[in-house]
């Protein structure tokens, strides 16, 4: 009975004013932080193949988006997209890797920020089919900011993610804008968005100057292995053959060569660098095995850049400058 006298004098003699000189800290300026706020919320749709497939399609375009069937999903997951669309307003983004690990080094976000990434594309569709324009190209343009984020300071793996987010997004605002569904005011919004992305997405030659940066502390890390072999089997998934030994010292150096000749082909336009990341490839096929199964795919990153550029320049062509 005391105790409660003395917070109601208290509430009554301590001034109003008082209660709000509390200085806050700092909110982050960190997109990552808010993001993994994001994945925390998110609320995993259901695992059937029946549903997934008809989430995978709808993002995709190839099917109108299904209020009865897929509203639920979204219902459920909107704080999660919401929060995602917050952090897009951040410029910084930092994920955090742990680049000293290599192959090693986390990528627990990955699966999370696509499945984010698919439901914000819908999110814009059930937007776009009930009417409001403005509010589904904003969920669209925030999903071209969310793929920009993803990809930043990641290796290969982050923008090849990234670019299905990006692709989706694309194909949304595409179909939109040929339907009649964009003002023109929200079209020269998009247009603008997109003469401030690079033309194939991101920087792909900085995500494959981070992949070889992995592959070198792979590389210190096997030749300090007590067992190289059992090494190559818990980074590769499987066992090393029999004759498998460790690559030269002419090798690494002929592989340090035909990854800086990748990274200057990825920083050009997608048609300029076809030829050479294809004389690449060829290349790679000299380099000891475990060069080989490490590498990524040369032709088909760069196919990935030019279906992204093309989609680009086919969208900016629909839309108006000004």
């Amino acid at each position: 009975m005391k105790i409660r006298l003395f917070l109601l004098i208290v509430a009554i003699c301590v001034p109003r004013f008082a209660l709000g000189q509390a200085a806050m800290p700092p909110e982050t300026r960190n997109a990552a932080l808010r993001y993994w706020l994001a994945f925390a919320e998110l609320q995993d749709p259901p695992a059937d193949e029946e549903t997934q497939q008809l989430l995978e399609k709808t993002a995709a375009g190839a099917i109108p988006w299904d209020e009865g069937r897929l509203g639920s999903i979204l219902n459920k997951n909107e704080v999660a997209i919401l929060a995602m669309h917050r952090a897009t307003r951040l410029a910084e983004c930092d994920w955090g890797l742990e680049y000293s690990r290599g192959p090693r080094a986390s990528i627990a976000y990955a699966p999370r920020a696509r499945v984010l990434a698919r439901l914000n594309t819908l999110y814009g569709m059930r937007l776009a089919a009930k009417g409001d324009s403005q509010q589904a190209l904003e969920a669209w343009l925030d999903g071209l900011q969310f793929s920009q984020h993803m990809a930043k300071g990641g290796t290969l793996i982050f923008s090849l993610i990234a670019s299905m987010s990006l692709t989706s997004n694309l194909n949304a605002i595409q179909q939109a804008a040929s339907q009649g569904k964009l003002s023109k005011q929200q079209q020269i919004e998009a247009a603008a968005a997109l003469r401030a992305m690079p033309e194939s997405g991101f920087d792909w030659g900085a995500a494959f100057s981070y992949e070889e940066a992995a592959l070198e502390v792979a590389l210190d890390e096997i030749k300090s292995a007590k067992d190289p072999a059992d090494y190559f089997a818990q980074i590769m998934g499987h066992a090393a053959p029999p004759d498998f030994t460790l690559p030269t010292g002419a090798e690494v150096a002929a592989f340090r060569r035909l990854m800086s000749d990748a990274v200057s082909a990825l920083r050009q336009p997608p048609a300029q660098a076809a030829a050479k990341l294809v004389a690449i490839q060829e290349q790679e096929k000299s380099l000891p095995l475990f060069f080989r199964e490490m590498t990524p795919g040369f032709t088909k990153i760069n196919k990935t850049r030019s279906d992204i550029a093309a989609a680009r320049a086919s969208l900016l062509n629909l839309l108006p400058s000004k």
